[in-house]
């Protein structure tokens, strides 16, 4: 199968969160399903959400994302959605009791890293299991980034000469 073809399968691309990588250190990962209404997977597909902030937090065994903001959709009429309200992850009993596990004993926190379409039509959330970064990590990580863009910026310019 070419390249074309799969990214035909895949549907719109994921919305990513650039935040998380910067202020977490993301340890592990796992997909889970997501409750939506109808106005809110088009509002998906045509990517009017923010997932900057979005976290997930367990209460009575369940795990819902909380703070993930979608646009109303613009033909939604009456059976529109409200932008930011928890939603429902879908997830086996045994990994959430080992989630709530390790984000009481270890501190960790779980952040939504991806949204994305699976075959097209399912609607899937990848979770991080991650722990905050310090401030000095994250200026350690900004000085990593500006002095790889300082040496591609020097090879280039050689290139050039």
């Amino acid at each position: 199968m070419g390249k074309k073809k799969e990214a035909e399968n895949q549907g719109p691309q994921p919305l990513v969160n650039k935040k998380a990588r910067f202020n977490f250190e993301l340890i592990s990962f796992i997909e889970a399903g997501i409750v939506l209404s109808g106005s809110e997977v088009k509002s998906l597909r045509e990517k009017k959400a923010n997932l900057t902030d979005a976290f997930a937090k367990i209460k009575n065994g369940e795990v819902f994302l909380e703070s993930f903001s979608i646009t109303p959709y613009k033909n939604g009429g009456y059976a529109n959605h409200p932008e930011i309200r928890p939603r429902k992850l879908l997830l086996h009993k045994k990994e959430i009791d080992k989630l709530e596990r390790q984000v009481k004993e270890k501190g960790l926190v779980l952040v939504a890293t991806k949204i994305y379409f699976k075959d097209r039509k399912w609607v899937k959330v990848e979770l991080a299991l991650a722990k905050p970064k310090k401030l000095y990590d994250k200026r350690e990580d900004l000085k990593k980034s500006d002095a790889k863009v300082e040496i591609a910026r020097a090879l280039k310019a050689k290139n050039y000469s």
